[in-house]
C-alpha cells in the first residue's frame, strides 16, 4: 500500500511538472483556453522573456554563485568538525553532537529579527570602515551558518561508520591525523560528503525569505526573489506564458542535479545505514 502511494505521489509530480513545461511553451489566451491541450505552436519565446524581463538571468547568476560558494564552504567545515565528533572519545562529543542537531529544529522565523539585526550592523560597520559591502556576502553568511547544523550531524553518522582499522593502520605508517584525514577518511566518506552537499544546494536554492529580507538591491536578487518580480510583471503584462517559464527556470536546475546525482544520494544514505 505505501509503495502504491509513493508511485501515486511520484507520478502526480512528473505530470505536474510536464504540465507547467507544456504550458509554458503556450500562449497566453492558450494557458486559459485549452490548459491540458500540448501547445498547438511552441512559445520558446516565452523563455527568452522570462530571462531577460525581472533579471531572472541575474537572478539565476547570483543564485548560482551564492549557492555554490555556500554549500561548498558548509561542506568543507562541516567534514572535519563531523570527523572529530566522530572519532574523538570526548566527554563533550556526544553533547556536541546534540547541539547541532537541536539547531537543526530552530525554525527560521524564530531567529530571522536578530539575524537581520546583526547583519544590517555588519554592513554599517563594513560600509563605515571601508566604504563598500555586498549584501550577497550576508546572504552568504547566512547560508554557512544555517547550513552547518544538519551537514555536521549528518556527516558525524557518516563517519561513525567508517572502518576505524584504516585510521590504525595510518598510524602505524606514521601518518598524522591531518594527513589521515585528508588521504584516507575523506574518499572513504565521498558518498556522504556528496549527499550532504546535493542536499544543502537543494535547501538554498529555493530560499526565499533571508534573500528578501537581506537583498534590497535589484541586481544583486537571488532567483526567487526575481521570479517573484517576474509574478509581478506578468500580471500587468498577461504574459502567463512567460511566468510559467519563469517557473521552469527556477526548478529545471534542481531536476537536472537529481537526475544526474540522485544515485549518488541513495548511495550515501543506505552506506551510511547499513554499515
Amino acid at each position: 500500500m505505501a509503495r502504491s502511494f509513493v508511485w501515486l505521489w511520484a507520478a502526480f509530480n512528473v505530470f505536474l511538472f510536464a504540465w507547467i513545461v507544456f504550458t509554458s511553451l503556450k500562449s497566453s489566451r492558450e494557458v486559459f483556453d485549452s490548459p491540458f491541450k500540448l501547445p498547438a505552436s511552441p512559445q520558446w519565446a516565452n523563455f527568452e522573456s522570462a530571462w531577460s524581463v525581472s533579471q531572472m538571468g541575474e537572478g539565476f547568476l547570483n543564485s548560482l554563485a551564492i549557492v555554490a560558494a555556500a554549500s561548498v564552504t558548509a561542506i568543507v567545515l562541516a567534514a572535519p568538525a563531523a570527523y572529530m565528533l566522530s572519532r574523538r572519545d570526548m566527554r563533550t562529543a556526544g553533547p556536541l553532537t546534540t547541539f547541532f542537531a537541536v539547531g537543526m529544529g530552530i525554525p527560521l522565523q524564530a531567529v530571522i529579527i536578530p539575524i537581520f539585526v546583526l547583519m544590517q550592523n555588519v554592513s554599517l560597520m563594513f560600509s563605515d570602515t571601508f566604504g563598500w559591502w555586498d549584501d550577497r556576502i550576508s546572504l552568504y553568511v547566512i547560508y554557512v551558518a544555517m547550513s552547518l547544523p544538519f551537514n555536521i550531524f549528518l556527516l558525524t553518522g557518516f563517519f561513525r561508520t567508517l572502518p576505524p582499522e584504516m585510521e590504525e593502520a595510518a598510524a602505524l605508517d606514521g601518518a598524522n591525523g591531518l594527513h589521515t584525514f585528508t588521504k584516507i577518511m575523506l574518499p572513504l566518506a565521498q558518498p556522504g560528503l556528496i549527499t550532504a552537499l546535493i542536499l544543502t544546494v537543494v535547501s538554498l536554492w529555493n530560499e526565499t525569505l533571508l534573500s528578501l529580507m537581506l537583498i534590497v538591491e535589484n541586481d544583486e536578487y537571488t532567483l526567487p526573489q526575481a521570479l517573484l518580480g517576474l509574478y509581478q510583471t506578468m500580471q500587468y503584462t498577461s504574459n502567463w506564458g512567460g511566468l510559467f517559464a519563469g517557473v521552469v527556470i527556477v526548478v529545471l536546475p534542481i531536476i537536472i542535479i537529481y537526475i544526474w546525482l540522485g544515485s549518488r544520494i541513495m548511495e550515501g544514505m543506505t552506506v551510511g545505514s547499513e554499515k
